[in-house]
Order: structure tokens, then sequence, then C-alpha cells
């Protein structure tokens, strides 16, 4: 017991003795939820009926001997049960009632605790709860919503008996990244195939990087882990957890957790985290973060919402058969792709990257150029270069960080010399785009970025 626990036990007795306030009975009633110490240390007040029995048959003698009898009753099922003794002996001396007065509550106290803490009366909730209900989940669909969008982020997730994930299927609208438009990812034994819609292109990585990324989604949506998460944090004062149970069985439980500043230091982005549980399941159906504004409110940034807890999910559902037939395959864990960085800098590979594909474009070696640029096939970089015909490299300028938020890499303004009827004039791409190589940090490429 530590010293929230030493309160709780002098509160316990302030119930039986009937001094305690709704709002304090409500507290006690949570930290009873939580603390199995404390729940054991109240159930050792009701005692077996005899308690109450041997009580009151001795009505006809002393007072003082009536309340003496009553705490050696409640001293010895303590010690039976191997529980410290309580404390009401304390709580009927410092009593502001009389004597007489606080062993007739006690009387009607033991009465009433027979009936609050009996076992067939329902336990305040505790995450504990959602913690064991979300434990043996093998199966999860899960909708992301960020204000102001109307498609969400959407996740199928198969988890191992060891509540690892084994299985995922994702469809990212447009605005989690424009850069790259609407994909599907399927991500199983470690290996990616990614869908890019706008850019007709399916690419299959295997990727440290990509599992990482998968790895943070798990840890957002998975139940278990974001009441760990909780758990945790209140532990070491890190938030601040309030439960609110409503008294009508069909509305969801509340759970907030408001994070110290602090969190900020262990990437953690939300200020506010709101549960939404079920008072039957108690899994949990919604879930809200919220960032602190400027005015004081807490202002929404996503709704995360939880379906089809352990429904089997088909197999199919981790296949990307339904690929239109003109898409670009790139399988990257196969391929050399991109050039060897070796000693070079970042900013060196960089630009060297850039010069050896336009080179090669100029000089019609499509297949290397594909190569460096995610290892398109030759077919597409002739069908993209041809009737552009570069002749010439004028500049290249020092790399510059991608702008693209989580896309990594650089881009590497160029100027090249473009002939078209005889006519020659300068052609700015809008990059080109380089990074390293999925999986393959010593080797870069080029991601995209060599048009207009």
């Amino acid at each position: 017991m530590n010293s929230d626990c030493e309160t709780m036990k002098d509160q316990i007795a302030d119930l039986i003795t009937g001094i305690l306030s709704d709002a304090q009975e409500q507290k006690l009633r949570q930290h009873l939820a939580q603390c199995v110490a404390c729940r054991d240390y109240a159930r050792a007040l009701q005692n077996e009926d005899a308690l109450l029995t041997e009580f009151v048959e001795k009505m006809d003698t002393d007072m003082t001997q009536r309340q003496e009898r009553l705490l050696q009753l409640i001293d010895r099922s303590c010690q039976s049960k191997q529980i410290e003794t309580p404390s009401i002996r304390r709580i009927i001396m410092k009593s502001p009632i009389t004597k007489y007065a606080a062993a007739a509550v006690i009387v009607v106290g033991v009465v009433l605790t027979l009936s609050i803490w009996d076992k067939t009366t329902p336990v305040a909730y505790a995450l504990e709860q959602t913690a064991k209900a979300s434990h043996s989940v093998r199966y999860l669909h899960v909708k992301d919503f960020k204000p102001g969008e109307d498609e969400p982020k959407e996740f199928w997730l198969v988890f191992d008996d060891q509540g690892q994930a084994k299985s995922i299927r994702a469809h990212m609208p447009v605005w989690e990244s424009p850069y790259d438009g609407a994909k599907e990812v399927v991500w199983k034994d470690g290996k990616a195939k990614i869908w890019f819609k706008k850019k007709k292109t399916l690419m299959t990585i295997k990727d440290q990087r990509f599992a990482d990324e998968m790895s943070k989604i798990i840890h957002l949506f998975d139940p278990k882990r974001a009441v760990q998460r909780f758990l945790e944090l209140e532990k070491v004062g890190l938030a601040k957890i309030e439960i609110d149970e409503p008294s009508k069985k069909t509305a969801p439980i509340t759970v907030t957790a408001t994070y110290s500043p602090e969190c900020k230091k262990f990437g953690l982005l939300a200020d506010r985290t709101v549960l939404y549980v079920g008072q039957t399941t108690k899994l949990i159906t919604n879930l809200e973060s919220y960032c602190l504004a400027e005015g004081g409110d807490y202002e929404l940034m996503s709704r995360t919402e939880f379906y089809e807890y352990d429904q089997k999910i088909d197999p199919a559902m981790f296949v990307l058969d339904n690929v239109p037939s003109d898409v670009m395959e790139i399988d990257q864990t196969t391929q050399e792709i991109g050039l060897e960085q070796g000693n070079l800098s970042d900013e060196e590979i960089a630009i060297k990257v850039v010069r050896e594909f336009y080179e090669a474009v100029i000089a019609k070696d499509y297949a290397k150029a594909g190569r460096i640029f995610g290892n398109i096939p030759a077919s597409r970089i002739e069908e993209k270069f041809k009737e552009l015909n570069i002749v010439r490299i004028i500049s290249i300028e020092e790399p510059q960080p991608h702008p693209t938020p989580g896309v990594g890499g650089f881009m590497i303004p160029c100027k090249l010399e473009i002939e078209k009827d005889g006519i020659k004039s300068v052609y700015e791409p809008y990059g080109p785009g380089v990074r390293p190589v999925s999986g393959r940090p010593n080797r870069w490429n080029i991601h995209g970025g060599v048009e207009k």
C-alpha cells in the first residue's frame, strides 16, 4: 500500500461511519476498482454474518464494551485474512458525533457495507478491465478520421498469439500523402506491397523503415497498447486519468488522459486522449486525440473508430489482386537499385545520382536510368524522355531537404538543355527527389520529381 492507499483506508472506515460525501465515495469506488489490496481491506470490514450478529447480541452491555467488541471482531477477521487491521478504532474516536451514535452508525454501516461490497455488486470500471478484454483480440478493423477530411485512413490488423502484428492491410487517402496520392498497402512476412494509384505503380519493398512505420500504426491503433500507455504514463506522473462511468448502461464509459508537457519529449503528439469504452464488453469503441490550443481549449486532431473485434478477416484481404493490368511493377527486394553511396556524404551521393541519371538519359541508356530511378523499366524511361530530348546538363545545384514531411532525402534543383525541332531551350524539372533505397540505406535513388 502507498500513501494514497492509506488515505483510502481512512475513507473506507469513513464510509462505515457514514461521513463520506458523494464525491468521496465515487473516488473511493474508482480506487477500489484498481487496487486489490484496498479491495481486500474493504471486504474484510464486512466479514461474515457473525460480525453483525455477535455485535447485536451484546447490545445490553456497556456501549464502550460493545464498541470494543466490534473492533475486536474486525481485527480478528483481518488477521485471519492476513490484512492490515482497519482504522475504524481511530475513526470512532475522532468522530464528531457521540460514541453512542458512532456505534449505532457502525451497526447500520456494516449492513450497508455487506451490500456495497458484496461480490454480486458490479465493480467500478478500471482501465485494467479493458486491457484484459483486449488481450486476446486477434483481428481488428480500424478507421482513423481527420477533421475536415471525409475519407478516413482504414486498417485491417491480424495479430499472432503474442499480440504482435502478423498482417496489415491499409487504405491511405490522398490527404495522408499528397505527394504520393492515394495508395493501398499490404504488409506481411516483413514485406510490403504498395499500390500507388496516381503513379500507376505497384512496388514491393522490404524496409526496416517501413516496418517501423507499421509498428507506429500498431502502437496507435492496438487498444491493448493504448491502455498500457495510459497506465504507464499515469504511474510515472506524466498523465492524469479521469473516468466517467454513466449510470445509463447503453452509454459508453469515458476515460480521459491529460498528458504532461514533458510527454512531447517522448514523441507523444497529443495533449489529451479520450477513450470511449463499451460498458458490457469493456472494449474501446472510439479514441479521440486532442491538442491544446492557444486559448486553452482542446482541439480535435483525430478520431479513431474500432470495429469488428475478433471477427476473422478473409486472408484474401492481404493480397493485392485488384490492381489494374497497366500498372508498372517494381520489386525492390530482388533487384539492384540506385547507386552505392560508399564514402560519399549524403549531399555528394544525391548530386551523383542526379548527374548519372541524366547522363544515362542523354546517352539513351534507359536501362541504367531506370535502375537509378527506383528500378523503373527501361521502356517507361524511354517513353518519358525520348520526346523531351535532353542534350546537356547545364547545372546541378546544392541539395535541399525535401519539403514534404515524411518523404526524406533531398530535392536537387538543376537546369537541363533540351532540343525540339532544332530549337534549344532550358528545362527545369520539379526536383529531382533523391533518397536512400527502401531497405538499403547505403544505396540512393531517384524517387520522383523529374518532370515539370
